[in-house]
């Protein structure tokens, strides 16, 4: 029998209290001034992020009582948690990393074991095959410890490449992101920004100002509307910390745990063999009459709902999440309200990097297809146009997940091509009867071809008119590509969502070898 130890409750006591009050301390972070100044500022601290994010008492906190690495310049700074609180929890009842930077801890700065907490839930998250989300609001390095500083960002960088398409990667921009630390987010799959409150830069304000002397505030220079209107380098925004955490819930419903597994089922009272007569009249033959490809993606997929990215960069392509039948697909669509839906340098950039997401993810992928072309002229052939528009080509070619794709309308030259014609690996290509696939449109096309009838009528006029319908009969309609094997088949409008529904059923369990390779070239 165990004798009773009259001291040992008190000493115990004395324990846990010792332990409490180090886990208080952690927990106040920079303090309680500092804290209300975040709030005051219309910012959520680290911890209220991660309680607005996570699961109701899902949190599971790691590394709680980590110090800085010391250093001369570190002696008796305070540094509660190392500026970061790191750990897991369920989003959704699935289970997820995250880290939170503090602000009101040295500013969030990046010290050594800042990184070290950081990489940990990092590799966490890619053993136990779950997504890791980054909350950014930090000051950048940590200048008192130098080169460790920097050393701690180049351990983050390199596991956000090596897990790159391994686990989903999601970073929320809560407040300032600047120097090298922007490259972590620019390496993870989705960027989400606070409008007002965040901006990402490399160079700073009064960096530029002394050095090229253009005057411009941190929002102008690297705020929300600027990465995800000019820059693309952010995919989504919102107003305020909770609407970005609500973005980052909602996105991550379409994303998969892992790159081993498909993307969860979404059930859904929307019948499947619902007709579309919406798109007999959305939709007409006349190519000069711009509609909105969001509504024909809204009138096809489940419920009407689609979760755009980068819906303010690059209009003229649309780039985003559904369901078709509860499962999730990636779709890409030229909108020809935008530019008359032609590729461009942004678009292609914008498509490619997309198309690779889902395919990272094992989503499949539908294209809408209604393009005239690449957009001509010198800035884009200057700029690129040849490279960035063969990453599309890539993307499409590397792709092995389901691919479907629909001409709506027109699909002319290259851009036939770049949108994933059968050549380019598409499973199956359907049309409706408005569609016309050629080299290119049939006025341009009878002017080349028929120039020498048309300058030696009489009727010039005329005769252009009549060669332009000649045109249109030979080859500037769906049923020539359909009688080679181009297109499998021509479908009425408003069977649209029950054929895709079916096709996508059909190839939920194709597979794909490709040859050895350590990786491919793609034409960054």
């Amino acid at each position: 029998m165990t004798q009773t130890r009259p001291d040992l409750n008190l000493e115990l006591q004395e324990l846990i209290a010792s332990m409490e009050q180090r886990r208080e301390q952690v927990e106040a972070g920079g303090g309680e001034a500092r804290q209300q100044k975040q709030r005051d500022g219309g910012k959520l601290t680290a911890r209220e992020r991660i309680t607005a994010l996570l699961d109701e008492g899902s949190f599971l906190e790691y590394g709680t009582f980590t110090e800085h690495g010391g250093g001369a310049l570190m002696r008796g700074v305070e540094a509660p948690g190392e500026g970061v609180v790191t750990g897991s929890g369920t989003i959704g009842g699935r289970q997820v990393f995250v880290f939170s930077q503090d602000f009101t801890v040295l500013g969030g700065s990046l010290g050594k074991m800042n990184a070290a907490k950081v990489t940990k839930v990092m590799d966490l998250a890619a053993r136990t095959g779950c997504p890791v989300i980054g909350l950014n609001d930090s000051a950048g390095a940590r200048i008192q410890e130098g080169v460790d500083s920097l050393s701690g960002y180049g351990e983050i960088f390199y596991r956000n490449a090596v897990y790159s398409g391994v686990v989903p990667q999601i970073s929320a921009i809560l407040g300032p992101c600047a120097g090298g630390a922007v490259y972590s987010p620019a390496l993870t799959d989705f960027i989400i920004m606070s409008r007002g409150s965040s901006y990402m830069f490399i160079t700073g304000p009064e960096v530029i100002k002394s050095v090229t002397r253009e005057d411009v505030t941190f929002d102008q220079l690297g705020g929300a509307d600027v990465h995800t209107r000019k820059s693309g380098v952010a995919h989504l925004e919102a107003d305020g910390d909770e609407a970005v955490l609500r973005k980052v819930r909602e996105l991550l419903a379409f994303l998969p745990q892992n790159a081993r597994e498909k993307p969860p089922l979404r059930p859904t009272t929307d019948p499947s063999d619902r007709a579309n007569t919406e798109l007999l009249e959305l939709v007409t033959p006349d190519q000069r009459r711009p509609y909105d490809m969001h509504r024909v993606i809204e009138n096809v997929v489940d419920d009407g709902q689609f979760f755009e990215i980068q819906p303010d960069w690059a209009k003229n392509i649309l780039c985003g999440f559904a369901h078709l039948g509860g499962r999730v697909v990636g779709v890409v669509g030229n909108n020809p309200k935008y530019m008359a839906g032609t590729l461009t340098i942004d678009a292609s950039d914008k498509a490619a990097r997309f198309i690779r997401t889902c395919d990272c993810y094992n989503i499949p992928i539908l294209t809408l297809v209604d393009v005239t072309g690449f957009l001509p002229g010198v800035a884009q052939e200057h700029a690129g146009i040849i490279r960035h528009g063969a990453k599309m080509l890539y993307a499409y070619a590397e792709a092995t997940v389901p691919k479907i794709t629909l001409i709506t309308r027109k699909s002319y030259g290259g851009a036939y091509l770049a949108m994933n014609s059968r050549d380019m690996g598409a499973d199956v290509v359907y049309a409706w009867p408005t569609a016309a696939v050629a080299v290119m449109g049939a006025e341009g096309a009878a002017n080349i071809v028929y120039r020498r009838e048309i300058g030696a009528s009489e009727n010039p006029d005329a005769t252009r008119a009549e060669k332009i319908r000649d045109y249109k009969d030979a080859f500037d309609n769906p049923y020539v590509a359909a009688a080679k094997g181009y297109i499998d088949d021509v479908i009425p409008m408003e069977d649209t969502r029950r054929r895709l529904i079916a096709t996508f059923t059909m190839l939920e369990h194709k597979q794909e070898q490709r040859p050895y390779r350590k990786h491919g070239n793609e034409p960054l």
